[in-house]
């Protein structure tokens, strides 16, 4: 049996599960596969929200644990960099993820669990997908008319191998692991209204980028390095930072348990081709990631929104559907992705600088309120203003 469908995402993170919400709200009929049997379970991400994303998506405040207006900065020496925003909020990717989804569903949306992409290629104006129903141990068949695909970081050979993709994509994949600590008292309250990011070098000389991020009922602690590293030296790693957060944050709690979850992330440049005909690449699959920060949450959602629209705009004539898409998903995002894959590796390169913009952000408050904002949104003195500090940390970098 060959089933129809106007729309069909593959993942239902929060770019699937906006598409999917978007277009079937719309009146599109839409389908997600999704290869987990409950959504968000397995993904490992501090859940870290910007000002605003609940607003912005229509996504009730309930899933938010804590509202967080510091960000602390810790340069390779351990020097903590205050700076304040937002504020930001943090939640888990079981509650983001599972609401986004039960709100497309909702909607009218069909999610179906336990379903993995197998295969798609292009049939005049449908896009045949093969998947494997899990639950039931078959295979099915979907003709659809556009095709979201939003299935994360992993590395798929299906996208590989088509104009989609992108022979720089493994530079950019991340291991990393993370611990949810679980304490039997609260942490020191600075911890609960606070964002920590740490920058500073693994035993191997790699960059490492650790967060500390707040819940509700524990904290999320982890790590990431680009490349490959063992399990044996992340766990290691891990500890030796997990020590470090507990001397500062809880000495006298006792842990109660900890949750260790592992997974690949995305730390390099946006994809160059994210549309092809009726197929739509986004998210994190489309390399939608911060890598100065691993900020990719709102950038995935925001990825979902501009495919529903494209497939809804191009409904009678899909294969215009990736044009739009693409343009939309470029302007709105890739120059500022790739700005901060440049500057990741400017830093990278002497490490003595993270101290020194670290530094630059915390005591010019204009700077990281401008730098946060996106381009979109920037007018002419900003970029003027951006320009002047950018020169001003060149300067200040060269002699680090």
């Amino acid at each position: 049996m060959l089933e129809e469908v106007e729309f069909l995402v593959v993942g239902c993170g929060p770019a699937g599960a906006q598409a999917a919400r978007e277009a079937a709200r719309n009146g599109m009929s839409t389908i997600v596969l999704e290869k987990d049997a409950v959504v968000g379970a397995k993904r490992v991400c501090a859940a870290g929200l910007r000002p605003g994303f609940c607003e912005i998506f229509d996504i009730p405040r309930f899933i938010v644990h804590c509202d967080t207006p510091r960000l602390a900065l810790f340069d390779t020496a351990g020097n903590e960099h205050e700076i304040f925003f937002g504020p930001g909020h943090t939640s888990t990717r079981e509650e983001l993820d599972g609401t986004m989804a039960s709100l497309a569903a909702h909607d009218g949306a069909d999610i179906r669990t336990q379903s993995l992409l197998r295969s798609f290629a292009v049939d005049g104006d449908r896009v045949i997908v093969e998947y494997a129903d899990l639950r039931a141990g078959t295979r099915r068949r979907i003709a659809a008319r556009s095709l979201f695909l939003a299935h994360g970081a992993t590395g798929d050979p299906l996208i590989e191998g088509s104009p989609l993709g992108f022979d720089k994509w493994r530079d950019g994949l991340m291991t990393t692991l993370q611990y949810r600590v679980f304490l039997d008292r609260p942490a020191a309250e600075v911890a609960y209204r606070t964002l920590e990011l740490h920058y500073y070098p693994a035993r191997d000389g790699r960059q490492i980028v650790a967060w500390m991020f707040p819940k509700r009922d524990h904290l999320a602690i982890g790590l990431g390095i680009i490349g490959k590293l063992d399990g044996r030296s992340l766990r290691d790693e891990l500890e030796s930072f997990t020590e470090r957060v507990r001397d500062r944050l809880y000495p006298n709690a006792v842990v109660t348990h900890i949750k260790e979850e592992g997974h690949l992330l995305y730390g390099g440049l946006p994809r160059p081709v994210v549309g092809d005909g009726a197929i739509m690449l986004g998210g994190t699959a489309a390399g939608l990631v911060d890598a100065t920060n691993g900020e990719g949450i709102f950038e995935a959602a925001m990825s979902g929104r501009f495919a529903a629209e494209a497939a809804l705009t191009h409904r009678s004539q899909p294969r215009r559907a990736g044009e739009r898409y693409a343009k939309a998903l470029t302007s709105r995002f890739a120059r500022r992705l790739r700005h901060r894959v440049r500057l990741m590796r400017f830093l990278e390169k002497r490490p003595s600088r993270y101290g020194v913009l670290f530094d630059q952000l915390a005591n010019t408050p204009g700077f990281a309120d401008t730098l946060q904002r996106e381009d979109h949104e920037r007018t002419t003195m900003d970029r003027i203003y951006l320009y002047a500090q950018a020169t001003r940390f060149a300067l200040r970098a060269a002699f680090a």
